[in-house]
């Protein structure tokens, strides 16, 4: 088996983005349905590894270590966005869109429950077909998986895992091309309120933020950031000692956001929210690489019969109610349309999908700021309590 070290495998994912860089160029569709560059790359190398699985070769072997430092870095630039301004103008788009994915989360539940029963499994292994992999992703599946094992159901962990590895690739696939669609029909696009929230993300609040990125302004950015990241780490080991479960990106976000909200009421300490947008990109995009290319298709083949029929349905569920659900209720303009690509992302595989899938979007049609802040909150915090709440519902109805 050939193995790649964490720096190589690092050079690897730089390669893969800029690979699906110019595939993304020369290649129409994946223009016209926004699929963001890392998960073009990094799908390709996914689909290598899995050829030499097959042949017998063994996969490749990638030390992804660094993934969780650009993730947390991509999710600390985000709390920077996190303005007591944007707070006010955001605050309903959250509370809807938390309504909206607890809903989601119950009828994905329901349809893998239903159809387990339906097709002759334990019930309760329609929910590692339901939220615990799709909504919960990788890490709610190890999670669960072992419990539900614990009170008898068997594979529990092998189906939540490769139904993970499912929906990961699904909502990288799909958001770009639902938006896209309600985009076009709508004929919507990023309005001049959107370019004003934008234009203060990407200035900060201050008077003395400037447009222009500098060396100097970088360093700062890059600082903050880095700062923020080591003292969120506190922050989130005192939410694990209290007994909550969250995402370990979230402390830094909160950090961030303090950070954000001190300068914007005193002088003497610019946050450079152009030069943390680039960070955080970078961030974004190499974390992608990592996490798309790591992906063991082949998991995927122990999904056959009635779970392969779950995941499908699970598919076209999402398509039906991000079009009909979450855009008329996000208020069926352009943010709504860029909020409905996130939830195909954080709803069949993770935030930084949702993220990316977003990131696509936005960068062909124009910013959508109230999006960018309610989608992190939402899919980073409240979609877990939700999903966690709702699944022991289901597990002690049918344990």
């Amino acid at each position: 088996m050939f193995a790649l070290n964490s720096y190589q495998t690092l050079a690897v994912g730089i390669l893969l983005y800029y690979l699906g860089k110019l595939l993304k160029q020369k290649i129409k569709f994946l223009q016209t349905y926004c699929i963001p560059n890392p998960v073009i790359g990094g799908v390709l190398f996914a689909l290598l590894n899995l050829a030499l699985f097959e042949a017998g070769t063994g996969a490749i072997k990638l030390d992804t270590v660094q993934q969780s430092f650009f993730m947390n870095m991509f999710f600390t630039s985000v709390g920077f966005s996190a303005s007591y301004a944007l707070l006010k103008k955001g605050g309903r788009d959250v509370f809807i869109l938390t309504i909206i994915c607890a809903i989601l989360i119950t009828f994905q539940d329901i349809i893998g429950v239903s159809l387990a029963k339906v097709t002759g499994l334990h019930p309760l292994l329609g929910l590692c077909a339901g939220s615990i992999p799709l909504v919960g992703g990788h890490g709610t599946s190890g999670a669960f998986g072992p419990m539900l094992e614990g009170i008898g159901v068997e594979r529990a962990t092998t189906v939540a895992i490769a139904m993970a590895t499912f929906g990961l690739i699904s909502g990288s696939l799909m958001g770009g091309p639902v938006a896209h669609r309600l985009l076009e029909k709508y004929h919507l696009h990023s309005t001049k309120e959107d370019m004003e929230g934008a234009n203060e993300k990407a200035q900060s609040m201050e008077e003395n933020a400037t447009l222009t990125m500098t060396p100097e302004n970088f360093m700062l950015a890059t600082g903050e950031i880095l700062v923020a990241m080591g003292i969120g780490t506190i922050v989130s080991k005192f939410f694990t000692s209290v007994g909550l479960t969250f995402p370990g990106y979230i402390g830094s976000m909160i950090v961030a956001a303090v950070i954000r909200n001190i300068s914007d009421h005193a002088e003497g300490l610019p946050v450079p929210m152009q030069e943390i947008g680039t960070v955080g990109d970078v961030g974004l995009n190499i974390f992608l690489s990592l996490a798309m290319m790591s992906l063991r298709i082949w998991e995927l083949f122990d999904i056959a019969g009635p779970l392969a029929i779950i995941a499908v349905v699970q598919v076209v569920f999402m398509a039906l109610y991000t079009t009909f659900v979450v855009f008329n209720a996000m208020g069926k303009d352009y943010d709504a349309a860029v909020e409905v690509s996130a939830v195909c992302g954080f709803g069949m595989g993770a935030t930084p999908n949702a993220m990316a899938n977003m990131s696509a979007i936005t960068a062909n049609y124009g910013p959508a700021p109230r999006a960018f802040f309610a989608v992190p909150l939402v899919g980073a915090m409240f979609v877990d309590f939700c999903n966690s709440g709702i699944l022991m519902v289901f597990i002690n109805m049918f344990k």
